[in-house]
């Protein structure tokens, strides 16, 4: 296979992609999601009687629940096949990027399997976010201090 061939068919097996498309994939999927949360929010806050701080530390792990048995009944990746960022972005995408690998993995045990894979991807996530946050906050302390 000469190097044109090769063209050729990396042209046919890539998908084309909407970027149009996407975003709007990616805003009604976030939008339901945080549709969803708002009224998770309002029922903790009227039926549960809970304050406004106590019904969302609330509504945060109730997602949390219902991305994890999304991902562990193999329903989360065809909503973040359709939605893309809208669906990874908020803490449910968070939620199955540190269930999934905890599944995949199980089977190699405890310690080895779930222990060592559980953070694969969001590893990467929690590390720079902290990152992140120190140099911020020390930016912010020295220009406060200027």
């Amino acid at each position: 296979m000469d190097k044109e061939q090769y063209q050729e068919y990396v042209k046919q097996v890539t998908p084309a992609h909407s970027t149009g498309l996407n975003v709007v994939r990616a805003f009604l999927t976030g939008g339901l999601i945080c549709t969803a949360a708002q009224g998770i929010s309002q029922f903790f806050q009227t039926a549960g009687g809970l304050e406004k701080e106590s019904a969302s530390a609330w509504t945060l792990l109730t997602l949390i629940l219902i991305s994890v048995i999304l991902t562990g009944l193999n329903l989360y990746p065809s909503i973040v096949k359709f939605g893309g960022a809208g669906a990874l972005v908020p803490i449910t995408g968070f939620a199955n990027s540190v269930a999934s690998p905890a599944i995949e993995y199980q089977k190699e045990g405890q310690v080895f399997g779930i222990g060592c894979k559980i953070f694969t991807i969001a590893g990467p996530v929690i590390l720079f976010g902290t990152l992140t946050s120190w140099v911020l906050g020390i930016l912010y302390w020295l220009f406060q201090s200027m």
